[in-house]
């Protein structure tokens, strides 16, 4: 390593962490995009911030990396002839190899300088060339998860519980104010975007959430939107009585904005008023959950909405960070926002009056009258780009199969299934679609990208939070590009992991497309076909977007791979890894983790089975402490006593209705189909495991009891 080199670096800077790095990657290959210095001062700067639609360049200024959401660059050094070339340069584990926490967090670069916050809410600032630590803001109020800071006029801004809003100095990150503002909702979560001396900021997780406009030079509240208006505001007549209170519909996800039409575009959340699941206390449409507003930047007012789900009952939000595009549409130009998440469709419409230059039709959907539902529902007249009805495949049939595979037993439902006390399984899920990871358009393909999951969920007022996503599901995904000026499908790729998470993708003018997955392998693909050109283990999962820059004409690829719990729980690998990357960077790959285990668990910790003598009993909770199991009929998620049972190979293992269950209850053991007992009360039947494996069964009397044996060599 060169010492010298190396010194100067660390006197230069305030060095809290080193990164690891190669000397020899410090120096520059000769090669430089195609675009020299002396033209780059005719283009519009993506650092200024100044239009929608600039495509990053030298910088990604932003999380989106423009005003529009596009997570686009003009940088094309990283091609598909030297993809193969592509290696790591530095890896700078910024809070010196943290292995836990929830990180959503998508780093940006401004003027070389890479601003993140790690898992514990904290800004880290490091040398775009060098990965060395430039300085670090630590929390002085506690953990939070964060998704992103925002630059502009030499300041960092970023949020602290207890609804603080900081800016921190760009240079040396010290604090140069902070403003708390109460009364909106939670300040706390959601990527901050800046724009001509404005901050623009969401809420999350509350019972009632406004969006926010602040003065950036001193954080003072400029104007603020309510997703559930109150009374004598646009809106409040679509919430029945006062369920408007505790309404949720929060902006929990950063807005686009176009500076020529003076818009910004939020896109507000699911409906909380008691349960996202129950509409019998809040009849209407319930505006503006669900929903895309376009209010004037200066003032908030209302402009225009569209409402992607009447009267939610499924927690369908389609919450997700707006993207605009300026394409051709039947022969005219149109500036376009497009919209829609979870339920796996895109809206596009016209981003200056919300009119639908495709068309958008209100369909008839399945009612049940004690939910209030509504009559109809929005659907592009192009249809979806993922399936959203669940695929009854039999049992003993190719495994994991069809994505959209229903676990048996269940009530089997399409996007929409009305429900009341019975559980439906459906698809894409509340977890599922493209949930809140960060989409992509391409000037150059003219494609919108986005990975998105397979994660069918049951709804019914019998169960708990937003639904249950039955345990033995396989949790998948993949990725899709759709042409936004026809609405329509380009191509599709399945992928061994849901994608809907933070998962956001990056594309540049060299139409490659990169994402990362939840085992932590960074993917390179080509944009017009999704043909996977290269892949690198970064260590840890991720669920952040990947981002480009340029230094002294060296183009660099960043990602930071830490890992959160959605939807695979603790079983995704955590770190703390910012890696960037270069053309003939040799540093090596991280080593493999445990990949996440892509089928939902089931409730309960695993029990030898030699401590209830290899015996389920079905419909019954289990108390391991005491090792008891429950006196009454269960149809809870748990009642199978014990859920997870450990034996080697060869186990027999019996299955048992107690006597005193006024049922008849089954071990439909799925997917390969090796057993369907259904059992009478006091009946029993037995099977045995000769094949190392998990082996998940549920109940027919009630889906929700759900088992897995778990069989060692």
């Amino acid at each position: 390593m060169k010492l010298k080199l190396l010194a100067s670096l660390l006197a230069a800077a305030v060095t809290l962490s080193l990164p690891i790095v190669f000397a020899d990657d410090l120096d520059r290959d000769g090669d430089r995009h195609e675009q020299g210095d002396r033209h780059r001062h005719h283009r519009p700067r993506a650092a200024d911030l100044a239009a929608c639609c600039t495509p990053g360049d030298q910088d990604f200024p932003k999380v989106g990396g423009n005003l529009g959401n596009q997570n686009y660059s003009r940088l094309k050094q990283i091609n598909t002839g030297r993809i193969k070339k592509l290696g790591a340069v530095w890896l700078n584990q910024i809070e010196g190899g943290l292995l836990s926490g929830t990180n959503q967090s998508t780093p940006v670069v401004v003027d070389g300088v890479i601003y993140v916050e790690s898992a514990l809410g904290n800004v880290v600032a490091v040398d775009g060339r060098t990965g060395i630590t430039k300085w670090k803001y630590t929390q002085t109020r506690g953990t939070l998860t964060r998704r992103g800071v925002a630059v502009g006029q030499g300041l960092v801004y970023t949020l602290a519980n207890d609804n603080y809003v900081i800016a921190l100095d760009k240079n040396t990150g010290q604090v140069a104010w902070e403003k708390q503002h109460h009364g909106w909702g939670n300040v706390e979560k959601v990527a901050l975007v800046y724009h001509d001396g404005m901050l623009f900021v969401g809420t999350n997780d509350g019972s009632r959430g406004a969006a926010l406009a602040l003065d950036a030079t001193t954080g003072e509240l400029l104007w603020h939107f309510w997703g559930a208006p109150g009374p004598g505001e646009f809106g409040n007549d679509t919430w029945e009585g006062n369920s408007w209170e505790n309404g949720g519909a929060t902006p929990w996800i950063h807005p686009a904005v176009d500076p020529e039409l003076g818009l910004v575009y939020f896109s507000f959340g699911n409906v909380r008023a008691g349960s996202s699941q129950n509409g019998s206390t809040r009849g209407g449409d319930n505006l503006f959950a669900n929903s895309i507003v376009a209010l004037d930047m200066r003032t908030g007012a209302y402009r225009w909405h569209f409402q992607s789900i009447h009267h939610d009952i499924w927690d369908m939000d389609n919450v997700m960070s707006p993207v605009l595009a300026d394409v051709r549409i039947r022969g005219r130009d149109r500036k376009i926002v497009v919209y829609g998440s979870k339920s796996g469709m895109y809206y596009i419409l016209d981003r200056r009056d919300g009119s639908a230059p495709l068309g958008i039709d209100e369909i008839p959907v399945p009612q049940e009258p004690r939910q209030k539902t509504s009559l109809t529902q929005p659907f592009p007249r192009q249809g979806g780009w993922t399936e959203n009805c669940v695929v009854d495949q039999p049992l003993g049939t190719a495994i994991p199969g069809n994505p959209n595979r229903a676990v048996p037993n269940y009530e089997r439902g399409c996007l929409y299934a009305a429900h009341w006390d019975v559980p439906i399984l459906s698809i894409p899920g509340h977890g599922g679609g493209a949930d809140w990871n960060h989409h992509s358009f391409s000037p150059s393909t003219k494609l919108m990208y986005t990975g998105f999951g397979y994660v069918a969920a049951a709804h019914s007022l019998t169960e708990s939070s937003n639904g249950l996503r039955p345990p033995g599901e396989y949790q998948t995904g993949g990725i899709v590009a759709v042409d936004p000026r026809t609405n329509r499908v380009k191509w599709k790729k399945h992928l061994p992991y849901s994608l809907a998470h933070g998962n956001g993708i990056l594309t540049t003018a060299s139409d490659l497309l990169f994402i990362g997955q939840p085992d932590g392998n960074l993917l390179a693909l080509c944009a017009e076909d999704g043909e996977e050109l290269w892949r690198f283990q970064t260590g840890a999962a991720i669920s952040a977007s990947p981002i480009t820059y340029e230094i002294d004409g060296d183009q660099y690829l960043a990602i930071y791979a830490g890992g959160t719990g959605i939807p695979y729980g603790n079983s995704a690998p955590r770190g703390d890894n910012l890696w960037a990357f270069k053309i003939g960077g040799t540093l090596p790959q991280a080593v493999t983790p445990t990949p996440p285990v892509v089928r939902r668990p089931v409730s309960g910790n695993p029990v030898d089975g030699s401590v209830v003598n290899n015996t389920v009993v079905l419909a019954r909770t289990y108390n391991a402490t005491s090792n008891t199991v429950g006196t009454t009929e269960s149809t809870a998620v748990n009642g199978m006593a014990p859920t997870h049972m450990v034996v080697t190979a060869g186990a027999t293992v019996t299955f048992t209705n107690p006597a005193s269950n006024p049922n008849a209850h089954c071990a439909t053991q799925f997917f390969e189909g090796l057993f369907d007992f259904r059992l009478s009360p006091g009946q029993s039947a037995s099977y045995t495991f000769d094949q190392p494996g998990e082996y998940f069964f549920n109940d027919c009397h009630s889906p929700r009891p759900s088992g897995k044996i778990e069989v060692l060599q």
